[in-house]
């Protein structure tokens, strides 16, 4: 089965057979209404909002967006009144703000002693005859302010609004009546403390949107952010810092945060609630601790006291100016002091409460964790923000000792980042299967008091900042089984049910293809040209992408299709772009290097896709008469090192001006070299050697280094060697496909050839081989073409039990799924042979000592002292254990974050040919299976590798899968 096939089997069988499926908001909306169903909006009628005067601003803010939201959908507005005089009431309030709250609570009309007491916890009620004169109504109860904002935004979700319905212009569901079921009563509240994103590196992009369409970055832009995270039921933000200072550049900033019910903080390396570009503006000599002490202390103490009434919570540390390591070096001295003197303009500051009630975070970032790992501590409240290494592999999470300290621990992670080994700030580059597997492991790891993701400009990252936001609100509800589900459900609210599978596979595919490698480190050596079809594989599932893209396009309603733009297709198309122009760098320069007369045609290539990428970025910003202009202007194209260009740089290439004469050339695939070059440097030219279960074909191009057409003919010098046409007339280029005919073979190696003739001397001659094995294979995945390639996901898994398993994980990594070792808290191997392992029935043909290439997830060794382990073992052989972190060079890191993958090597003995077994051992937690190659001499370079390998019996991977003893994840 192919890979596409694969991923369609996938994407339909787990969304059939999901056991979690996820729905987004509430499903308390009747869709046809029966009898004791509550009319928020009746056929006839129109239920009136009661909110007591004295709640919070924040809350009615929400309300009065309620009150927007339902008259969008409906065509009908709902009054807002302090007064119970209307028989059909929504009664929204937070706890002790709201008399008639009390007063249901008080005749026992209303039960809230599920979200009493509790952070941000709401309830929705529907109750029968609440009040005198009142016949029903509908409750909305927060225990606190946000809890009642939230449990507002979750009706209008439900009601049909989108929290993109702003940011990404998805338009409301219309709906004439809005019924609420009888007996509804649902209570929630966060699992995660604070949830949050970071507004970084938003230069030029955000920056010239904001400037543009509010100014800068003033209280006027940032509602809209506010809301926005409200609506996704989150509480926390980092604000933008590049050029900003959020509490400087308009005092309202803060205060209306503070009043909408956002917590405010700033990023990593700005302490005390000043932002970098405030000592910019106002600090007094060096931002030096050791120097200057005296006024960087009165700077601290100037933010405390501006944010003291304002909830926020408090970066500790001292990282250099723009996000830079201290000049002062690894003093670990010195930054205990700047710790120890913010706490103490805290304890004067908040002289109402203790310290340990002023929430406050070091952020364990870069070389920071460094100073924790050698010792450094904080207060016991403080806590402890553990990052990703910027590509979003958590670096550490909590040990045992560590999760019992009362500030507990959080994670900062990345969809954007501007660093080594390259920056990447344009468009979504991170599946959603990937932010689970690592944000999971921080839930189990019990990091659950800050969940904070860097998002860049914002706007590219609609659909990750949607699943990170709401997973954080409840971790165990998301699993490895349901996160298709997930997508479709989100394509659901966007969109429609009826386009919904598409849409979730569009979104899929096309940051499967950007978690392979991110589009600002493509280049065009990156995907092979000549082995495996890689490069034209991956071509094909791009252009099948936009194909099916653009057929959905046409059927949708022209108000969805600014939407669909932002959302999918242009994601998706501008990584097609950007992937296209460097296929085609590499062919003009093969081209041109072999004097095709197609390397024009080639280079035409370069300067089309280079050109499409600008209309793309073209008609996203002319999107609602230019609504997000600048919004896709962030370089992305022509990078030389970590940092990205000034400007999207046009590549280099080669133009060719043919002879007005008839020149051929041939070239077999998988080689760089062609005729008649080959034969002045003395290099044969052959195809690589055929395999009765390998490659069924292999090609020989014949093409023109002039302008004239010629004559040519192909001869097989055997009767085994089948030929695809043997003589033709050539303007450009035509393909000879060379197959064997097995029958015709005999046992052992044959060796033929194919000479071509047309212009020049003798022609070409092409070297054909065939190795046609002693024994007919039986069973397993059959040794071809040198190799055995296997998809992890085609594992049978054996052993899984309560305390340590294998589990699949679609739509993780490169291909299909990963299978990644998952184990209970603090879990430690005791007997690696009785662990979980991984069995793939292999079939070998030749034997010796081969290298196993396990492709897996660059994940980190997040437990100390630990590593990442996993053991091979051959059949019944003892596991050999290896350490996928042993190497700790920082250039091995560098690949393996631009790979996506880190590739680890191990030596495997085959005494005989047959049927043998490979099995991978469970050793340590949050290790990541991608992929397995056995090299038995004649892997080929590629990024990718080759596809999986022909199976005896054929089976239906996807199927086999779903009967695999997975565990489910605790």
């Amino acid at each position: 089965m192919n890979s596409q096939a694969m991923k369609t089997a996938f994407t339909f069988l787990f969304a059939l057979l999901s056991t979690a499926a996820l729905a987004l908001p509430g499903d308390y909306l009747a869709q046809q209404p029966t009898k004791g169903d509550f009319a928020l909006v009746g056929k006839s009628s129109v239920a009136t909002i009661l909110l007591d005067e004295k709640d919070h601003k924040g809350l009615k803010r929400a309300v009065q967006s309620l009150q927007q939201d339902i008259q969008k959908v409906s065509g009908k507005s709902l009054s807002i009144s302090p007064k119970a005089d209307a028989k059909q009431l929504l009664i929204i309030g937070s706890l002790g703000n709201n008399r008639v709250l009390d007063q249901l609570i008080t005749t026992g009309k209303l039960d809230v002693s599920a979200i009493q007491g509790r952070w941000e916890a709401y309830l929705i009620q529907v109750i029968e005859q609440p009040l005198p004169g009142v016949e029903q109504a509908l409750v909305i109860a927060g225990s606190d302010k946000r809890g009642a904002i939230f449990g507002v935004y979750d009706l209008a979700e439900t009601i049909g609004v989108s929290p993109w319905s702003w940011w990404a212009d998805v338009p409301v569901k219309k709906q004439e009546q809005l019924y609420i079921k009888a007996g509804t009563r649902l209570t929630d509240a966060p699992k995660v403390k604070y949830r949050g994103i970071f507004l970084n590196d938003e230069h030029p992009a955000l920056t010239n949107w904001t400037s543009e369409k509010f100014g800068g970055y003033n209280s006027q832009f940032y509602q809209h952010v506010f809301e926005l995270l409200l609506r996704l039921k989150s509480n926390f933000l980092w604000p933008a810092m590049w050029n900003n200072a959020f509490a400087d550049d308009d005092p309202q900033n803060a205060i209306l945060a503070d009043e909408m019910g956002i917590v405010m903080s700033n990023s990593h390396h700005e302490p005390m609630m000043r932002a970098d570009k405030e000592w910019n503006r106002y600090g007094k000599g060096p931002w030096e601790y050791s120097s200057n002490r005296d006024n960087i202390y009165k700077f601290w103490q100037e933010g405390a006291k501006r944010h003291k009434n304002l909830e926020s919570i408090y970066t500790l540390g001292m990282r250099g100016q723009e996000d830079e390591p201290m000049s002062e070096g690894e003093n670990i001295g010195l930054l205990e002091q700047v710790v120890a003197d913010q706490r103490q303009i805290l304890t004067e500051t908040f002289k109402d409460k203790p310290i340990s009630q002023v929430p406050q975070v070091w952020a364990l970032y870069k070389e920071v964790q460094g100073f924790y790992e050698r010792g450094m501590r904080v207060p016991d409240d403080v806590t402890l923000l553990w990052a990703d290494d910027n590509y979003g592999n958590i670096r550490r999470l909590p040990t045992a000792e560590e999760r019992g300290r009362a500030g507990g621990a959080g994670v900062y992670y990345h969809f954007d980042y501007v660093g080594s080994p390259r920056s990447y700030r344009w468009i979504n580059t991170v599946p959603m299967a990937k932010i689970w597997e690592q944000m999971n492991l921080a839930w189990q790891f019990q990091a659950d008091r800050i969940w904070i993701v860097n998002v860049g400009d914002l706007k590219p990252m609609e659909f990750p900042i949607d699943f990170f936001l709401r997973m954080a609100w409840n971790p165990p509800a998301f699993k490895a089984d349901n996160l298709e589900q997930f997508a479709v459900s989100w394509a659901t609210q966007q969109f429609s049910a009826g386009h919904a599978a598409t849409i979730a596979e569009l979104i899929q595919g096309y940051t499967t293809h950007n978690g392979r490698r991110k589009p600002e480190a493509v280049e065009p050596h990156t995907y092979s040209i000549f082995h495996y079809q890689e490069a034209e594989r991956v071509s094909q599932e791009l252009a099948a992408l936009v194909k099916k893209s653009d057929e959905l396009f046409r059927q949708l309603p022209t108000e969805q299709r600014d939407a669909y733009i932002q959302l999918v297709s242009h994601p998706l198309k501008a990584s097609q772009a950007v992937y296209e122009l460097n296929r085609a760098v590499a062919m003009n320069k093969l081209h041109g290097e072999q004097g095709r007369v197609t390397t024009t045609y080639w280079a035409e290539q370069v300067r089309f896709w280079f050109k499409q990428d600008a209309e793309l970025t073209n008609i996203y910003h002319n999107l609602g008469d230019g609504r997000w202009n600048h919004m896709m202007s962030q370089p992305h194209i022509g990078f030389t090192y970590w940092r990205n260009p000034p400007a999207n740089l046009m590549p280099v290439v080669s133009v060719a001006e043919p002879m007005p004469v008839a020149d051929m050339g041939v070239a077999p695939e998988g080689s760089a070299f062609s005729w008649p070059i080959s034969e002045y440097k003395g290099q044969p030219l052959e195809l690589d050697p055929f395999y009765p279960h390998g490659q069924k074909q292999r090609a020989i191009e014949v093409f023109n280094k002039g302008s004239l057409p010629f004559e040519f003919n192909a001869k097989a010098s055997a009767d085994w060697i089948q030929l695809s046409q043997t003589k033709g007339q050539i303007e450009v280029a035509q393909t000879i496909q060379v197959k064997i005919d097995w029958s015709k073979v005999k046992t052992g190696l044959n060796v033929g050839e194919v000479h071509v003739q047309g212009t020049g001397w003798g022609g070409a001659k092409i070297k054909v081989s065939a190795v046609k094995p002693k024994t007919e294979p039986t069973s397993g995945f059959v040794e071809a073409d040198g190799y055995i390639a296997l998809d992890a996901a085609s594992a049978k898994v054996q052993g899984n039990n309560k305390h340590s398993w294998w589990q699949l994980i679609p739509g993780h990594g490169r291909g299909v799924a990963s299978m990644a070792a998952m184990t209970e808290l603090d879990y430690q191997i005791k007997d690696i042979g009785k662990a979980p392992y991984l069995e793939y029935p292999l079939y070998f043909h030749s034997t010796g000592e081969f290298i196993l290439h396990s492709v897996i997830a660059p994940t980190l060794d997040l437990v100390p002292g630990r590593g990442l382990r996993f053991a091979v073992a051959l059949n019944n052989d003892a596991p050999k254990l290896v350490d996928s972190l042993a190497n700790k060079n920082p250039a091995v890191w560098d690949n393996a974050v631009l790979d996506g993958v880190r590739v680890i090597k191990t030596a495997i003995r085959v005494k005989k040919p047959g049927e043998h077994k490979l099995r991978i051992y469970l050793v340590d937690p949050a290790l990541v299976l991608q992929k397995l190659m056995i090299d038995t001499g004649g892997l080929k370079p590629s990024y990718l590798g080759p596809e999986q390998s022909q199976r005896i019996p054929v089976v239906l991977e996807a199927a086999a899968l779903l009967t695999a003893p997975f565990a489910p994840v605790t």
